[in-house]
């Protein structure tokens, strides 16, 4: 036990023996679980109306991350997971990938999968991509991962496995056809299961788990929105049974590890990759904003830690992450170390221990390209927001709209300072009353600006259409 505890303490946690109870006898096992526009206010731990025992439990018996950060929409954060860098040096800050772009995280750069394989670890990916696929170089089985099961864009029909009329469901590279009406959250947790079931004991698992919950369309079975009758709007009472179906799917891989004698020796890092839809009905109460914002609750995330090596638990830790930390974290606690010239920092300590963390600022977005023109910086307790804030219910402006009148018509456009220790709903911008901190932020934000990589926003590229590749949307085209 002493031996362990002192692995523990300098930060080595993939060495030395077994813990109690694990069938792997040197590296941790790592479970990442990405839930999909997952509100603040749509978990157990923050509200007592949403029905997420498996979760709640999780989160309770490990340790709450509630200063943890992700990027206001979906590829984004998936950059920052995979390559612990902030979009904004990789050029995918712009909004998402979207089906029809020959757009892709550019192959320089080095995926987590591809570094937990040099530390000898199997590596499996089931559920959303999001980060391009339009060459194959760029899809899972090429950056990493030994297995996918998922699609590649990002969101889908949870039954058809359709979206803008091409079908988008894989088993490695294989087209996969016979899932039509077979709700997409029970087979994905399957094929985790039976992963889990053949995995080899002697040989360290990550298992990377984007589900697809709870993305809209707003699908579930009717046993999980019936767990709300009480709820009287039909979308709202939907979404909070895909929440709950979420959570059952989680219960169900964390027992087949346990069935496995993988568990005791499993880290958890579970985290939303951007704050609730709230034109989707989810709820980021009361934080300001969601999704497709630069506010708050479109980009502080809910997330936990929890593993038996863990050993500080049962509390909240307010210590400032972001989601480019869960890559250089996910490799100390592997036994690797990142790149140096990464944006990300360990969190190791923090998560283990509850040491303050080694980040003091962050970028939460810099884009030129419209209509999402926009600059913003956390430094310390001190939020700045220039261009384009996001209205708080995450609709985009019209892209029709020309530069000159969206900027002038447009109130969700200027600059916002905020002290979010002592505001954390940004209701008070400071940033006529405080003229010198404001020009300090401009200054941060503008060193920031120096290193902009210029965002991939190619125009939709008729090569992709799926009725040209057998009905599926399918890598070759660019």
């Amino acid at each position: 036990m002493l031996r362990v505890v002192l692995l523990l303490l300098t930060g080595t946690l993939a060495a030395g023996s077994a813990q109690p109870g694990s069938k792997n006898t040197t590296k941790p096992n790592i479970l990442f679980i990405v839930a999909d526009d997952l509100g603040w206010n749509d978990v157990g731990w923050h509200n007592p109306d949403v029905k997420t025992p498996v979760l709640d439990q999780l989160a309770q018996e490990g340790v709450i991350l509630d200063q943890s950060y992700v990027n206001y929409v979906c590829t984004p954060s998936r950059t920052a997971f995979m390559t612990g860098y902030f979009p904004y040096h990789v050029g995918t800050q712009h909004l998402v990938i979207f089906p029809w772009q020959a757009s892709a995280v550019p192959s320089n750069f080095t995926f987590l999968p591809e570094k937990l394989k040099g530390l000898g670890y199997a590596t499996h990916m089931v559920g959303k991509w999001h980060l391009g696929m339009c060459n194959w170089k760029y899809t899972p089985t090429y950056r990493g991962f030994d297995s996918f099961y998922g699609y590649y864009n990002g969101a889908e029909d949870y039954y058809t496995h359709v979206v803008a009329t091409g079908l988008d469901l894989r088993d490695d590279k294989e087209v996969v056809k016979t899932k039509n009406g077979q709700y997409g959250t029970y087979f994905f947790t399957d094929r985790v299961v039976d992963i889990v079931e053949k995995h080899p004991a002697d040989t360290p698992l990550f298992l990377y788990l984007p589900f697809q919950n709870v993305h809209q369309p707003l699908q579930v079975p009717k046993r999980f929105e019936d767990m709300y009758a009480s709820v009287q709007n039909e979308n709202r009472r939907k979404l909070l049974g895909m929440v709950s179906a979420l959570d059952e799917a989680v219960g169900n891989v964390t027992m087949a590890m346990k069935n496995a004698g993988l568990w005791d020796n499993t880290l958890v890092i579970f985290t939303t990759d951007n704050g609730g839809w709230i034109v989707a009905s989810g709820n980021n109460y009361p934080l300001r904003g969601g999704k497709v914002t630069l506010w708050e609750g479109g980009n502080r995330g809910v997330a936990f830690a929890h593993g038996k090596m863990l050993q500080k638990t049962g509390y909240t830790n307010n210590e400032m992450i972001h989601a480019v930390d869960w890559f250089p974290t996910i490799l100390a606690a592997a036994g690797g170390t990142a790149d140096a010239g990464i944006d990300g920092v360990s969190q190791l300590d923090t998560i283990m221990t509850g040491k303050p963390s080694p980040r003091t600022e962050f970028v939460y977005n810099i884009d030129d390209e419209f209509p999402t023109k926009q600059g913003a910086i956390r430094v310390g307790d001190y939020k700045l927001i220039e261009g384009y804030a996001g209205k708080p219910d995450g609709w985009i402006r019209p892209d029709n709209l020309t530069d000159t009148k969206a900027d002038s018509g447009d109130p969700f456009i200027g600059t916002w300072l905020f002290n979010l220790k002592d505001d954390p709903t940004e209701h008070h911008n400071l940033a006529d009353t405080m003229p010198d901190k404001l020009k300090e932020m401009q200054a941060k934000l503008a060193e920031y600006r120096k290193s902009l990589v210029p965002a991939i926003n190619p125009p939709p590229d008729p090569k992709s259409n799926p009725q040209d590749w057998g009905g599926a949307w399918s890598p070759g085209w660019c």
